[in-house]
């Protein structure tokens, strides 16, 4: 069985600030010639690691919308100031989702996938619509 992980955004105001911020992250990682992977570091490790590690993704929630998804590769064990972390390391490829609001929530959540929003398909007639527009349209229930 598969399960996702759902995580707020801290910072980004839109799905491009996030994925310039990621590209900015890679970059200065080459550039300090270390490995260019992406993590998010956390105090909790998951406990249902195999079902995540089993083609499970992590949602992210920017502004109150669970707006696009990664997926996840690893997760590595590792300190931090003597403390047990796990590093949730994920793939590059930021996937588009139709966008659903979500509340603030604090830390990550197992995210069942029953619950998760489709990914947005190539070729669709809204895949280049505007964020805004596409919550709106949310919004009235038009998609």
């Amino acid at each position: 069985m598969t399960i996702h992980l759902i995580k707020l955004s801290v910072g980004p105001d839109s799905l491009a600030e996030l994925a310039d911020w990621q590209v900015q992250r890679l970059k200065e990682l080459r550039r300090k010639d270390q490995k260019p992977e992406l993590m998010h570091i956390t105090r909790q490790t998951p406990k249902r690691a195999d079902e995540l590690l089993n083609g499970g993704s992590i949602y992210w929630v920017i502004k109150g919308w669970i707006c696009v998804r990664q997926c996840l590769l690893e997760l590595r064990p590792m300190m931090r100031e003597g403390m047990p972390h796990c590093g949730l390391v994920y793939d590059k490829k930021l996937v588009r989702v139709r966008p659903r609001p979500r509340r603030p929530f604090q830390g990550w959540r197992y995210f069942d996938p029953r619950d998760a929003p489709p990914d947005i398909i190539k070729g669709a007639a809204d895949e280049e619509m505007p964020d805004d527009m596409r919550r709106e349209l949310t919004l009235l229930g038009l998609l």
